[in-house]
């Protein structure tokens, strides 16, 4: 288990440039990201498509160099050096199966280009495959296994070149929602078992929550929070973070010079809120039901401009709504966050009328 570190990691690409304002500028891949992952921890890059998130896992692999900044792998700098030499294994999206191969031959491929001796590879090999619970499919051909099953071996490819880190770059987003809802569970037990340091590339806020120790997440080549799960859904560090991580995204209200947050689950009925709480009139415009909870959409108003906003109301609560109708709501007080309006970024609390 190894730390993987960068520091001040800038990354643009020759060619690259885009007309701003009567001039050519570059355009930053990565635009100084400081990020480090921990010894046996499970680091999830979330972030919308163009973000950077896979140019900065390409960059610790070695399949890119850095403009300015540093990379480490367990304390030492590795700019200049080839991926082979890292200690790194990258599970790719595609999962890059040689088609012509049987699974065992996929498997060590990796271990015969290194001149390791038969028997001791299809050892190692045995051991992946028993691991990934993938030993009946060795005889195999690519083409005979389903998408959850290629990922597996991909997997155990990477995993018998015992590496000091695994990159895995977005290796779920070519199956059906069924199946990636298994394999994120497989991933997931699979990195307990075996303990290595693992980043892992999504846009899925989905696969993030569930599969991360921590979530580092991203826009524009910089990153805008690292937390736990629970921390980067409770307590966004900005406005980009908290409407990006929920579904639906937390709701915003402009008061002011200030913007009050509240996610969607924590809007709900007045009477179903007994703590100390903010009340507010919503007019409700139409409702959907999702997976056992309404989705209400509506306007409220009372604790700033008139914004339209979504509940995400249990099954628990049979309150009985209507479109058209306007009924009292409700946030306990302190679920609110709250942001400048200007820059995004949290601000303290300020009171809001309405509390009971």
């Amino acid at each position: 288990m190894e730390t993987v570190e960068v520091k001040g990691l800038v990354k643009a690409f020759d060619g690259h440039l885009r007309a701003r304002r009567g001039r050519s500028e570059r355009v930053l891949a990565l635009d100084g990201v400081d990020l480090a992952a921990e010894p046996g921890e499970y680091l999830v890059l979330l972030g919308p498509s163009g973000c950077g998130k896979t140019t900065l896992l390409r960059t610790i692999a070695g399949l890119e160099q850095p403009t300015e900044g540093e990379v480490l792998i367990g304390g030492h700098v590795v700019n200049g050096l080839p991926p082979r030499v890292r200690q790194i294994a990258m599970v790719f999206q595609s999962y890059a199966l040689y088609p012509h191969k049987t699974v065992l031959d996929n498997i060590v491929f990796p271990l015969r280009a290194e001149g390791m001796e038969r028997a001791e590879r299809e050892k190692k090999a045995a051991w992946a495959a028993e691991l990934l619970e993938i030993t009946p499919l060795l005889r195999r051909k690519p083409r005979q296994l389903s998408g959850g099953e290629r990922q597996r071996v991909a997997l155990a490819r990477a995993l018998v070149r015992d590496p000091a880190v695994f990159l895995l770059d977005e290796p779920l987003s070519n199956l059906d929602a069924k199946m990636r809802a298994t394999a994120r569970d497989e991933l997931k037990r699979f990195q307990e078992r075996v303990g290595t340091t693992t980043i892992y590339v999504t846009h899925d806020q989905a696969e993030a929550m569930g599969l991360g120790d921590r979530i580092a997440v991203l826009e524009h080549g910089r990153v805008r929070q690292v937390g736990t799960p629970q921390e980067v859904y409770d307590d966004p560090a900005d406005t980009f973070v908290a409407t990006f991580i929920g579904s639906p995204p937390m709701n915003l209200v402009k008061r002011d010079d200030r913007l009050v947050g509240f996610r969607p689950e924590h809007l709900l009925p007045a009477e179903n809120v007994t703590s100390e709480r903010v009340t507010m009139p919503l007019r409700v415009e139409r409702m959907e039901y999702l997976s056992g909870d309404r989705h209400v959409y509506g306007t409220v108003t009372g604790i700033g401009e008139e914004t339209r906003v979504i509940a995400r109301l249990p099954a628990t609560v049979a309150t009985p709504l209507a479109a058209g109708e306007t009924h009292e709501f409700a946030v306990p007080a302190d679920r609110f966050r709250f942001f400048d309006a200007a820059e995004g970024v949290r601000t303290a609390a300020v009171p809001i009328g309405g509390a009971s």
